[in-house]
């Protein structure tokens, strides 16, 4: 905490606290003036008139606030990708940067392209994003809108009725009054920039939903991508066990009949009867999985899917790119919307303290109105009904319990809240990008050394069966080189999926899909 707050110490330019001390001085100097000549006389003599005043503000709108110049934080990450046995050169070359590549563009499969666009319709957490953006849209207009004066029109009748008693001429007397009135409520000159503070920080607030739209839209299309995968591997694991049931079942069949005729015995049948069993386990077993995955993937779109969108299994075509180039980190990590948004928050914070420090200022408020009032409602317009009324108030706290500085302060730890998520967001980040590059290293090793071992075990299992009909070996021999034949082939489909997930994920934490 202390090293934040030093940063932002020397960094917060000092002629802002010169600039600070010497408004103190020139406030204070300027508060004895009209306390002793009055505030009320000061104002009485015409110095100021409605109008000007009303000018004077407007202008003021655009005047700096008290708010520490921002300065952007040094990313906390080395500035290169981690290097070593897990990792790999770089050898894609990009035409652009991977957050510049579209959905539409990385993911070609037609199927997935349709699903993406239906969930990025009917997803419901989208939804709640745009409308999250759309409040804060009008949040920041009210607090903007205090920069300007509220003209309200007004018009009144006041009819009343005075007892005799109290009448003056002891007889009763009924009194009644018309106002036609076009006046300025409570509003805030913005010497000090208390307003345009507040301002500033519902900008940044409104900023940081919108790049929390775009997180969303990125983790949506990543998501359906990754159910769409999940869904084609269990399908095609499913299909596979349901290959291993017909292949198992034939050889039960056959042992059977081997056994009934007395050729083999009962160990032998019940070796293959477990075959059969476990097949049939895997066939129930991913039943469930795949309307699960179903489910799973009705929910991220938000409509259910149609049949004909669903894979049937893994594809190698399902994007356009089969490598991509992650670039620099103070390139790629900075344009990250969920770090765009971290800093929006962060600039926001910053202006908090702006207005907290104004709030040791005083406070001038204006009301006034100009109009027409008359005890006839047809003398309501004429020339000597003309009424005006001109309220300024000048308020300076010379006491308040410790509120403001409180303010101050908390407003300071806000600052250094903000600092510290935003370098945790870049912290994050960094360690997503190289988890998935690590991955990407060595992912094609493990499948091509999957693939081989499949291919071998499927070897081994045409000889063992060979054997067995020579009778050369005896049926366990069958049994074990056809179950790791399974294993081989269901870890072959685990890795083909591992291998499409990374890139997915790899253009997902690179900023691509918004």
């Amino acid at each position: 905490m202390k090293k934040y707050k030093a940063f932002f110490e020397t960094q917060s330019n000092k002629a802002t606290e010169v600039s600070m001390s010497k408004k103190y001085k020139t406030t204070t100097t300027t508060i004895k003036a009209i306390q002793l000549n009055g505030l009320s006389k000061f104002l009485s003599k015409g110095f100021f008139s409605v109008a000007q005043l009303l000018c004077v503000s407007i202008l003021l709108a655009g005047c700096s606030t008290m708010a520490p110049k921002y300065e952007q934080p040094a990313p906390p990450v080395p500035a290169a990708w981690p290097s070593g046995a897990a990792y790999k050169e770089v050898t894609a070359k990009n035409e652009k940067p991977v957050a510049d590549i579209p959905w539409q563009e990385f993911f070609v499969d037609p199927q997935l392209q349709k699903l993406i666009a239906l969930a990025l319709e009917n997803n419901r957490d989208l939804r709640v994003a745009v409308l999250n953006i759309e409040r804060s849209r009008a949040q920041y207009q009210i607090q903007r809108a205090e920069l300007f004066p509220k003209v309200d029109a007004n018009a009144n009748a006041d009819f009343q009725r005075i007892a005799e008693n109290f009448s003056g001429t002891g007889l009763p007397e009924n009194i009644h009054q018309y106002r036609l009135a076009l006046g300025v409520s409570s509003y805030e000159l913005d010497l000090f920039g208390r307003v345009r503070s507040l301002k500033d920080q519902a900008l940044e607030q409104y900023l940081a939903t919108e790049q929390a739209r775009r997180s969303v839209q990125i983790s949506l299309v990543s998501q359906v991508a990754s159910a769409y995968l999940i869904l084609a591997a269990d399908r095609e694991r499913l299909q596979l066990a349901r290959e291993t049931l017909a292949s198992q079942q034939q050889s039960y069949n056959l042992t059977k009949r081997r056994y009934e005729g007395g050729v083999s015995s009962a160990l032998v049948l019940n070796q293959a009867q477990t075959s059969v069993d476990a097949a049939r386990v895997d066939i129930a077993r991913y039943t469930t999985l795949t309307a699960q995955d179903e489910n799973a993937l009705n929910l991220v779109v938000g409509a259910p899917v149609p049949a004909d969108l669903l894979p049937q299994s893994l594809t190698a075509a399902l994007t356009a790119l089969q490598d991509l180039s992650p670039g620099l980190p103070s390139d790629v990590l900075l344009r990250r919307p969920d770090i765009l948004q971290a800093e929006n928050l962060l600039k926001g914070a910053n202006a908090n303290i702006g207005a907290a420090r104004a709030a040791f200022f005083p406070r001038i408020t204006l009301v006034s109105h100009v109009g027409f009032g008359s005890d006839e409602l047809g003398s309501l317009f004429d020339s000597g009904a003309f009424v005006y009324r001109f309220a300024p108030q000048i308020s300076l706290p010379i006491f308040d319990g410790g509120s403001n500085q409180a303010n101050l302060t908390v407003s300071e730890v806000n600052r250094d809240i903000a600092v510290a998520q935003y370098e945790k967001a870049i912290q994050t980040a960094f360690r997503e990008v190289a988890d998935a590059l690590a991955q990407r290293g060595t992912i094609d090793e493990q499948l091509a050394a999957q693939q081989s071992l499949a291919d071998a075990t499927s070897g081994s299992y045409e000889l063992s069966r060979a054997r067995y009909d020579k009778g050369v070996d005896s049926y366990l021999t069958v049994l074990d080189s056809q179950r790791s034949l399974y294993a081989a082939q269901q870890n072959l489909i685990s890795t083909r999926l591992t291998r499409l997930t990374n890139l997915l994920t790899l253009y997902k934490v690179l900023g691509g899909g918004s």
